[in-house]
Order: structure tokens, then C-alpha cells, then sequence
């Protein structure tokens, strides 16, 4: 998928501001992909965006509207389809990431198709993948992985692209979800992949570079999570990290979603670093990343200071502090 930016983010009707993660998403790590934000009058979320209607956000020039809320259960709401008509009808393509897809609404099919628009349901890949060759090619990739999902990946991948443009190297966020995609406007969700081609999708999406390029892939899941480890397992193959950066958040004590108890750090890296060598022999970690947010600063760094002593990598919260440290490992790489 390649989503044509900038982006007008549709908040909808949000009940509240967490409904409206995604634009908050996008908005915070690329806001001058947005010219502004449309809400309905029912709406309790503000991106802190400029409100724009339709009309508006042409005049902008916005390319795409972005359905930057999920509502309950992932629905196109019928409330929505007047407002999602009108971006059709005035020149802008849609993006979703809901369960239900904009080409499943009938009125929104037809009007796209009429018009020569494009909609996006970026949780469901629409391209064919091959099979995984696990041939070594050119450029250098980091890969994030957890302790858990939902756990920071997405967060420090993102972290790790800013910090490596920031000091003129070269770095590109691949998406392996829906968040992610609307996010950088391109990837795959790798979670609607057939399990045989999801490592040939992530060498798809990571292909041969420059030699001091890094493509810094999204984690997905968990390889001790007992719903999601097997979508770990074929991105991690198909990555073919140079390194790999631990994901954990602290303060949890079982898994989302199951009654399974947080893995040991070190017998997570061992795992990780045990299942990432076998496409690529030289792939090591380089940093661990914490989400801290749970915590106070005293009670942070002091973790900090002792997962450090423990394991010998530089360990950060990537919004507390960033990702310097671990950038700077990936320079001597």
C-alpha cells in the first residue's frame, strides 16, 4: 500500500481520546503529514489539529482522509458515510484500519470506482507474497521484539528512524501493522498474511539497500505469547535483523489476553537471538527498550541502571529519553 499524503485525519464521533490513537499516532510521530482534523459534533477527542471541513481540507490540499478513530467492535459507522462520500466525491482517497472495510460499504465501493479513488482497508493485504528465500541481501535492518505485545515496538522502531535521520544517516520505518501503515503510509499487516508467506512479505517489504541503510521493521507479538508467536516467528525470519532490540514493560506480570506469566529477559533475548540467526548468523542485540510509564523517574532509572549492570546493553525508554544510546550501537554495527 502506498497511501498519498498529506492526510486529513477523520475523528468522527470518538467517545473519548483514546478512540482516537491512531491519529493521535500520526500526528505525533508525522504531523506535517496532517493539514487538519475533521470531527462530527459528538466528538470527545482533539489531535490538537486545525478543524477543517471537507471543502476545507481540498483546499489544503489533502490527498487522503484517514479514518484516524475505532470505534466499538472496528465498524464503519453508518453516521460516517456522508462524510467519507464527500471526501470521495471532492478528490480525496480513503484509509482504514477497522476490521470492517471501506470497500465492503456498498455506497463507498461504487462511488470510489465511479470516481477512480482509492480505498485503503490497510489491515487487509490485498497483495500476493512469495515465499521466503532467507537469501542474505544488501543493507542493514534492526528489528524490535517483546517480552509481550503491545509492549513498545511500534514506539521504538519509530524512535530509532527520528534519531538515525536526525543525525544525517539513513533509516526507513517498515510497517508490519495497521497503526503503523497509516502512520508512515506504506507496509503490510502481517497479522492477515498466510502464515506460509509471512517472512516472504517482510523481505518484500525490506528489500536489498545500500549498504549503510537501515530499515528499521516493526515487531508484532511475542514469541512466549501463546496467540501470537507464530507471526513473531515468520517476521523475525524474514527481517533478517543485523540487530534486535528487547521490547518490555515492566510493571506487567501475565501476558494480554492469556493467563501466561511475563518471560525472564534474558530467556526472551535468548530466544529472539536463537530464532533471528538462522537467516542471519551475525544478528545481535543492541539495546534494551522500556516503556516506564507505569513507573516514577527515581523508579525508572534505577531499573534502567540495573537491567543494564545485568544484561551489558544500553537500556532506554524511548519517550522519557530516546534512543541515542542504542543508535549509537548500531553505528559500530
Amino acid at each position: 500500500m502506498n497511501i498519498q499524503k498529506p492526510y486529513l485525519l477523520f475523528l468522527g464521533d470518538a467517545h473519548d481520546q483514546l478512540a482516537a490513537k491512531v491519529a493521535d499516532g500520526i500526528k505525533q510521530w508525522h504531523p506535517e503529514y496532517c493539514v487538519g482534523q475533521y470531527r462530527m459534533a459528538n466528538c470527545h477527542a482533539d489531535c490538537q489539529l486545525t478543524d477543517m471541513d471537507i471543502d476545507a481540507a481540498v483546499k489544503a490540499g489533502a490527498k487522503t482522509l484517514v479514518v484516524g478513530v475505532a470505534n466499538r467492535g472496528g465498524i464503519i459507522s453508518k453516521e460516517w458515510i456522508s462524510v467519507l462520500s464527500s471526501a470521495l466525491e471532492k478528490g480525496m482517497d480513503l484509509a482504514a484500519g477497522l476490521h470492517n472495510k471501506l470497500a465492503d460499504v456498498p455506497e463507498l465501493k461504487a462511488l470510489a470506482e465511479r470516481l477512480g479513488r482509492n480505498l485503503f482497508d490497510v489491515r487487509h493485504p490485498t497483495q500476493q507474497y512469495p515465499v521466503a528465500s532467507g537469501r542474505k541481501r544488501s543493507g542493514k535492518r534492526v528489528l524490535p521484539v517483546g517480552t509481550d505485545c503491545s509492549c513498545g515496538k511500534m514506539y521504538t522502531a519509530l524512535a530509532i528512524e527520528k534519531e538515525i535521520l536526525a543525525r544525517g544517516g539513513k533509516a526507513t520505518f517498515r510497517a508490519t501493522g495497521q497503526t503503523g501503515i497509516l502512520i508512515s503510509g506504506a507496509g503490510v499487516s502481517v497479522d492477515a498474511v498466510v502464515s506460509d508467506f509471512v517472512s516472504g512479505a517482510v523481505e518484500t517489504l525490506a528489500p536489498a539497500n545500500e549498504a549503510d541503510h537501515w530499515d528499521i521493521i516493526e515487531g508484532q507479538g511475542s514469541l512466549f505469547h501463546p496467540s501470537f508467536a507464530g507471526v513473531t516467528t515468520g517476521l523475525i525470519h524474514g527481517a533478517q535483523p543485523d540487530a534486535l532490540v528487547l521490547c518490555h514493560e515492566p510493571t506487567r506480570t501475565h501476558m494480554r489476553g492469556v493467563d501466561y506469566p511475563i518471560p525472564d529477559i534474558a530467556d526472551c533475548m535468548a530466544l529472539n537471538l536463537k530464532m533471528a540467526q538462522l537467516t542471519n548468523p551475525d544478528a545481535r542485540f543492541v539495546g534494551i527498550s522500556l516503556n516506564t510509564s507505569a513507573l516514577s523517574d527515581a523508579d525508572a532509572l534505577a531499573l534502567m541502571a540495573v537491567l543494564e549492570a545485568r544484561h551489558g546493553l544500553p537500556v532506554v525508554d524511548p519517550f522519557r529519553q530516546g534512543v541515542g544510546a542504542i543508535v549509537d550501537k548500531l553505528a559500530a554495527l
